[in-house]
């Protein structure tokens, strides 16, 4: 538990600071073309991880549709359609939209793991969401025609994400989280790379500076070929109706970040929203530890009746 936390709660944190970068890169490179480079140089660093690891187990044919299949889900409709949002919606509705992504989480693993939805889980989800609404104030969300199709898309990025991470537990039973993410990452590309093609006809690269390089290789290494793994090692190790908590480690950066970087205030509201963000972790952290400890127990028992 310990380890599926730390991984997933660095995953969301690395995505949480992520957002100014890509809206540097952005200006000068267009969406679906930024996340082809960005699969294209995980993949290469993955890709030779792999090769060098001795005992790698790697997929057969009919293993590999599914794994490409995930990665399309993942990698090229939700973050493809989160960095369309991005582009075309304001910070504050991705921060709203795109926080409903635990929730779609804990319903695709009722759905497809069979996990049993707990109170607890329910009640951690609706706190951590309630935290990240009183951190972006509704008062500044703006849902209008103009940010529509960008909403739309931050949507769409939510409800697949949900899919591809309750997906990624799945068949993290039968490979290790490398080949997973590796194969995942080359799936994405399927949908990326001819979008990224269309996308350059009608709005070619800017000009590319030293920083756009530096941020680009900050999105590829450390945005997506580690902090994927991560993500997947997570939900690898932990119920994935409990990792969909560590999403919420997301805002919670962005905040520190506002406060550090941009000298923003802490205000009162900001306490209040990240102190509900914690305390949703947490009730589900603590949750999953008592479930545990009672397994153990009764595995315990069962032990003593046999001898």
């Amino acid at each position: 538990m310990i380890q599926g936390a730390f991984f997933g709660l660095t995953a969301a944190a690395i995505w949480g600071g992520m957002y100014v970068v890509s809206d540097i890169v952005l200006d000068t490179i267009p969406p679906f073309t930024l996340l082809t480079i960005r699969l294209v140089i995980a993949a290469i660093i993955l890709g030779i991880i792999a090769r060098r690891l001795r005992g790698t187990a790697y997929p057969n044919r009919r293993q590999l549709l599914t794994l490409l299949g995930v990665g399309i889900v993942g990698f090229g409709i939700s973050v493809g359609a989160q960095f369309v949002g991005t582009d075309k919606s304001t910070a504050v509705n991705g921060t709203l939209i795109t926080s409903a992504s635990p929730a779609f989480i804990l319903v695709f693993a009722a759905l497809i793991l069979r996990e049993k939805l707990k109170l607890q889980h329910i009640a951690a989800v609706l706190l951590a969401t309630v935290g990240v609404i009183i951190i972006i104030d509704p008062a500044n969300i703006n849902f209008s025609s103009e940010t529509f199709i960008g909403d739309a898309a931050l949507a769409v990025a939510a409800v697949t994400w949900g899919l591809y991470s309750v997906l990624v537990r799945r068949v993290s039973a039968q490979f290790d989280t490398l080949v997973v993410s590796l194969f995942a990452i080359i799936g994405g590309m399927i949908i990326t790379l001819p979008a990224s093609v269309v996308e350059l006809g009608s709005r070619p690269l800017g000009e590319i500076t030293v920083g756009v390089l530096l941020g680009i290789a900050y999105l590829g290494v450390i945005s997506t070929a580690v902090a994927m793994w991560m993500w997947n090692r997570a939900f690898a190790l932990v119920d994935a109706s409990i990792a969909s908590l560590f999403f919420f480690a997301q805002p919670l950066v962005g905040v520190l970040l506002s406060v550090l970087v941009l000298n923003q205030t802490m205000t009162r509201t900001l306490w209040i929203g990240s102190a509900l963000i914690v305390v949703g972790v947490l009730l589900s952290i603590l949750n999953f530890r008592s479930d545990a400890s009672r397994k153990t127990a009764g595995l315990d028992i069962v032990e003593h009746e046999k001898m």
